[in-house]
């Protein structure tokens, strides 16, 4: 099966013939007898999965679905690919707190490449480290610039949706078989999916956090951010006249502490320039409707960061020493529209910690719930709530109680108003992206539904996003019976304990200095080895891989120095020549060693490299250099 199927083959033999033809005969005939050329067209492509939407959900889904063969078509309506954390918007890339909970899989992934490919951190570059994410992929046809304006329904499933793409003046109609919203605001409820939008009532759920009581249609506001940079000489900034023009009294407002364990007050701070930190630049979800109101909202954010830099610039004594760098092109959203699954995520499953037997993403950002009248409002902008580190998100959550073939992930996750404040977030939304991808991958694989996943095949989905190095909350992955039947150094033995990571003090890792061979399994008969998996370590500590807010440094970034840089994977083989036998004759352990793969310049902390299927009494990673320590750190080191 082909991955992407277009059916306008005549249009598609049109444009092959034309750009065969010698260079510019025809064409010059053409505008000569001012032949009218096509203004609009129509194109129909048929895949396995579709995603619709960009940012970090949507393409984690996409690479994870791809990844594990799958065709699928990428849907985003912007020139870029990231959403909130693109270049156009700059929002920080958050989710839990903890250094030993920070998220990996696909993420991670992308974050360390980042380090690689953009040490400057450009915003612009790092739009392109998504990109090439993306586009490397053979599986993944990706249609930028593209917007989804209708769907195709056959029955209660969604056949196809259409989509307008205004930079090639092109009409897309994509079908599939299975279809995942990571847009956010979940456009796909065009078919006729359950949905939510708003505030429940406190006792819908019995939230107790909820600081209004009634239900109500408000949301959180969308933001514009800022970005400055450091000068030396102070010039007074003057903002547009149609911006909002602030005095000294729009900031007098009381600021006091929350005296409840675990509660935090949070309020406008204009007094701090260097940590670039605007997110309560933010529009009124009660004035403005988050979707329909866009470029109202646009306009509003525009009025008030133009006013506020006026006035922090030229009143406030910390912020003479920048000046204004950028200004968002579009506002980033908080909050538009919730799906309705077969579970519902709530106050209660967040602060409890997320036990779920269906487990297969988490969470650790707190419940952070902005006033609805954002920045108008003089007082308080969010009230936060700690909550557990890791708190388990279930697959129940992702996919749609009445359209069979819908999946979601990202900010349209089923959850009540509150709990969605703790999983908006960019890191968690990429978590989910990679589970339901993941999931979707299987769904084509095994031909069943959404809730047939749940039903029949959670375990194997669970075992899968362990593999690709998502962590599971209260459990760990695990590790082939081929590593655990070898031999190996009581030192080595953290390398095949699950645990990909530092957790509550301990290392779960081991050390190799460049050139040692002291990271070997042995077996005391042969196997057949064909593929090896590792974890290194990429520093869940180094929180700079996030983007910095001060984008106009010279300073580089390093990679994390105790990753693995270069390297081989070697398995020993009998002895082949007379000489080599006769030298080895009095140990019957011993061969010689081949490399059977080798890596260089690695960037990434997940590694599975695979190679010929070989028979061996032993295998280990030698390695060659790391980014910089005198040794490289490894949390795991599997064999099958």
């Amino acid at each position: 099966m082909k991955a992407f199927f277009l059916k306008s083959a005549g249009i598609l033999a049109a444009a092959f013939s034309l750009v065969s033809l010698p260079a510019g005969a025809q064409l010059r005939n053409e505008l000569l007898t001012e032949k009218n050329s096509e203004v609009v067209r129509t194109l129909d492509y048929d895949t396995e999965i579709v995603v619709c939407g960009g940012g970090l959900a949507g393409v984690c889904a996409a690479v994870s679905a791809a990844r594990h063969g799958s065709h699928v078509i990428l849907i985003q309506d912007r020139p870029m690919l990231g959403g909130n954390t693109s270049s156009e918007m700059r929002m920080g890339i958050v989710g839990v707190k903890e250094d030993q909970c920070q998220e990996a899989g696909i993420l991670e992934e992308m974050q360390c490449r980042n380090f690689y490919f953009n040490p400057l951190q450009r915003y612009t570059l790092w739009d392109d480290v998504i990109y090439s994410t993306v586009i490397e992929e053979p599986n993944i046809k990706l249609f930028l610039n593209t917007a989804v304006e209708d769907v195709v329904m056959d029955g209660d499933r969604i056949a196809a949706v259409k989509c307008w793409n205004s930079n090639n003046y092109t009409h897309y109609n994509i079908s599939g078989k299975l279809f995942l919203d990571c847009t956010g605001d979940g456009i796909l409820r065009l078919s006729g999916a359950r949905f939510r939008r708003g505030t429940e009532a406190r006792e819908e759920y019995n939230e107790s956090f909820l600081s209004s009581k009634g239900a109500s249609s408000n949301t959180m506001g969308n933001s514009i951010l800022l970005q400055l940079r450091k000068t030396t000489e102070h010039h007074p900034f003057v903002a547009p006249e149609w911006a909002y023009h602030f005095t000294a009294d729009d900031f007098d407002y009381d600021t006091p502490a929350s005296t409840i364990p675990g509660q935090k007050y949070n309020y406008k701070i204009i007094w701090r320039a260097h940590d670039n930190n605007f997110w309560w630049i933010e529009s009124s979800g009660v004035k403005f409707d988050t979707i329909f109101d866009a470029n109202e909202i646009q306009l509003e954010l525009k009025k008030i960061a133009y006013g506020i830099w006026e006035y922090m610039k030229n009143n406030v004594e910390q912020c003479r020493e920048y000046d204004l760098d950028w200004i968002g092109a579009i506002p980033g959203k908080r909050e538009s529209t919730r799906y309705v699954a077969p579970y519902t995520l709530t106050q209660d499953d967040v602060v409890s910690g997320g036990h779920f037997e269906d487990v297969v993403a988490y969470g650790g950002w707190t419940l952070d719930d902005h006033n609805p009248n954002g920045f108008m409002n003089k007082g308080l902008a969010s009230i936060e709530y700690t909550v557990p580190q890791g708190f388990g998100i279930p697959y129940d959550c992702l996919y749609s109680v009445n359209v069979p073939n819908l999946m979601f992930a990202g900010r349209d996750i089923s959850a009540s108003h509150l709990a969605f404040s703790a999983t908006r977030v960019m890191a968690t939304c990429a978590l989910i992206g990679q589970a339901v991808g993941t999931a979707a991958n299987m769904i084509i694989e095994n031909n069943v539904t959404p809730a047939d996943i749940r039903k029949d095949y959670i375990a194997e989905l669970q075992d899968r996003l362990e593999q690709d190095d998502c962590m599971l909350p209260y459990r760990w992955r695990k590790v082939s019976d081929l590593t655990l039947a070898a031999k190996t150094l009581a030192e080595n033995e953290p390398l095949r304990n699950g645990i990909d990571r530092e957790w509550d003090g301990e290392d779960n890792g081991a050390y190799a200095a460049p050139g040692a061979v002291n990271l070997t399994y042995t077996w005391d008969k042969p196997v057949t080895v064909e593929s090896a998996r590792f974890i290194f370590d990429s520093d869940f500590k180094v929180r700079g891989k996030r983007m910095r807010k001060l984008e106009a440094t010279t300073e580089r970034v390093p990679m994390p120095s105790e990753m693995v840089r270069n390297f081989q994977v070697q398995v020993r083989v009998p002895a082949t020549t007379r000489k080599a036998r006769k030298a080895n004759a009095s140990d019957p352990a011993a061969g010689e060693w081949v490399t059977v793969a080798e890596v260089r310049d690695n960037y990434r902390r997940l590694v599975n490299v695979h190679f010929d299927a070989v028979q061996t009494d032993a295998v280990r990673i030698v390695v060659d250099s790391t980014w910089g320590a005198d040794k490289a750190h490894i949390f795991a080191f599997d064999v099958k």
